[in-house]
């Protein structure tokens, strides 16, 4: 069985949707195929699936199984098709700071033990930007999730959206170094503390800092 948890999961399955390798109206296959394919737990892969059912991305339909319910949205939505990694980063800083305060208010015990496994796999992924890209994806969805606003889910779902785009793949092989990684893997880990610490300011300007310094590795390689 490999490390990842069921938002790592969900967010390779939110790919293979949105990029149509999974198709609308599709049957996924059974649980136990997919913890095979994924190499976790079949209880990661119902939390997964879960996750993208509050997403409306799937069905979950008792005694038949899971269903893609949503068309190819980046191929359906020209502003998610064409935005660009500084508008991802912009739109981010409006809202994951305030993320942050209502982890403070919501988290649970099991979210952040979530959360720590997942810094705990990017703290090993130095040297493999793709996973990291994967993992940070995952860290900053679970944040998301663990508000409990189905709202607020959904629009950070189609924010990571972007992330699968060609322009964000090319900016990720230009930014993500070790350097960098190792920068990030310091900013989450500052944001989870503060958000175990119940202090929900330090949160948002811990997530703010590292969204600053994600804009400015982008604003740098934007222009070499």
């Amino acid at each position: 069985m490999s490390k990842r948890g069921s938002a790592e999961v969900a967010a390779l399955l939110r790919t293979e949707i949105r990029r149509g390798t999974i198709a609308a109206q599709e049957r996924l296959p059974p649980e136990r195929n997919l913890g095979e394919a994924y190499q976790v737990a079949r209880g990661t892969i119902r939390g997964a699936l879960s996750q993208l059912a509050r997403e409306g991305l799937v069905e979950i339909r008792p005694n038949s199984g899971t269903y893609v319910i949503a068309a190819n949205p980046e191929a359906l939505n020209p502003v998610v098709e064409n935005a660009s990694p500084l508008e991802l980063i912009d739109t981010r800083f409006a809202l994951e700071p305030h993320v942050c305060r209502l982890a403070v208010l919501h988290g649970r015990q099991e979210d952040l033990e979530k959360a720590e496994g997942l810094l705990t796999q990017m703290d090993q992924c130095l040297g493999d930007p793709a996973r990291f890209s994967t993992l940070d994806i995952a860290f900053h969805t679970l944040l998301a999730e663990v508000t409990g606003n189905r709202l607020l889910i959904w629009i950070i779902a189609q924010i990571n959206s972007v992330r699968n785009q060609e322009q964000w793949a090319k900016m990720r092989r230009l930014t993500l170094n070790e350097e960098t990684i190792t920068n990030y893997n310091k900013h989450h880990r500052d944001i989870l503390n503060a958000i175990r610490a119940r202090k929900p300011e330090l949160a948002a300007t811990i997530m703010k800092k590292h969204l600053e310094s994600a804009r400015l590795s982008l604003t740098r390689a934007a222009s070499t």
